[in-house]
């Protein structure tokens, strides 16, 4: 089953999932704004602006970085450019990680600085929820049978139906699960900002709750792409891979060089 049926509409889980992630990261980052004294309408006030430039940079990166199973489909990035009504239609394709972060973080920033609001201290109230946001709207990829990894014969490998096997993997039919492995990831994720919020709560500078999220989804996000097999490649370089590795490295010279100037002071 695909989805849920409503008369000539049809709710595909994948979409449904998302948008029940986006939902659970909204509460969590509410609940946490109420056990900081915060204004929770500021979380409210946000939810449009991380969804609208969040989804478009999303749709821009898998346009300018098309996966190989868009680009067997003949979606390419020039295909996109001379049909651009295609380009507008999300369920044609899909949506970049990597471009939602970009575009949520400019969404966070012109927000802090309309409404005159410190904005790594809105970064870390939704650390913890966007975490919880990705591991359900992960779990979609079941349903819709992609982000799988390497052929396995593990215990818990998965089954692939033919007509979603990548072309060169036609007769191969287990593979890594490597939608669970992100889910598991950010779980955890989600759960050590939680830990660290409450057990640190005092020692914490502000934005280091977001740049923890950013390392350790971006450091376990560089290895699993060692297993995936539908890779977003430009000139045979895996640009999500390298893309992960930067942010790692960023979010963790920020968190060391924050500490040292703290230090100083």
């Amino acid at each position: 089953m695909d989805g849920i049926s409503l008369g000539p509409l049809i709710f595909h889980w994948s979409g449904l999932l998302i948008v029940f992630g986006i939902a659970a990261g909204l509460l969590l980052a509410t609940l946490g704004a109420k056990v900081r004294n915060d204004d929770v309408e500021i979380i409210h006030d946000l939810f449009l602006p991380l969804i609208f430039w969040g989804t478009l940079g999303a749709r821009l990166w898998h346009l300018l970085t098309p996966p190989l199973s868009s680009v067997e489909l003949g979606l390419t990035t020039r295909y996109y450019f001379s049909h651009p009504l295609d380009s507008l239609a999300l369920w044609t394709g899909g949506l970049g990680l990597p471009g939602a972060l970009i575009g949520g973080l400019f969404a966070l920033f012109l927000f802090a600085r309309k409404n005159k609001l410190p904005f790594w201290a809105l970064a870390d109230l939704l650390a913890p929820g966007l975490a919880l946001a990705q591991a359900i709207g992960r779990i979609g990829n079941y349903f819709n049978q992609e982000l799988y990894g390497l052929p396995t014969n593990l215990p818990w490998k998965i089954f692939i139906e033919p007509a979603h096997r990548l072309i060169g993997y036609e007769a191969v039919e287990n593979y890594h699960p490597l939608f669970a492995y992100e889910v598991l990831l950010n779980i955890a994720n989600m759960a050590l900002l939680l830990w660290l919020s409450r057990r640190f709560f005092d020692k914490l500078i502000t934005g280091d709750l977001f740049l923890s999220y950013l390392g350790i989804y971006s450091f376990g996000r560089f290895f699993l792409e060692f297993l995936r097999i539908d890779a977003a490649l430009v000139n045979g370089i895996n640009v999500n891979q390298v893309f992960f590795a930067i942010a790692f490295v960023c979010a963790a010279v920020g968190l060391y060089l924050r500490r040292r100037l703290l230090q100083k002071l």
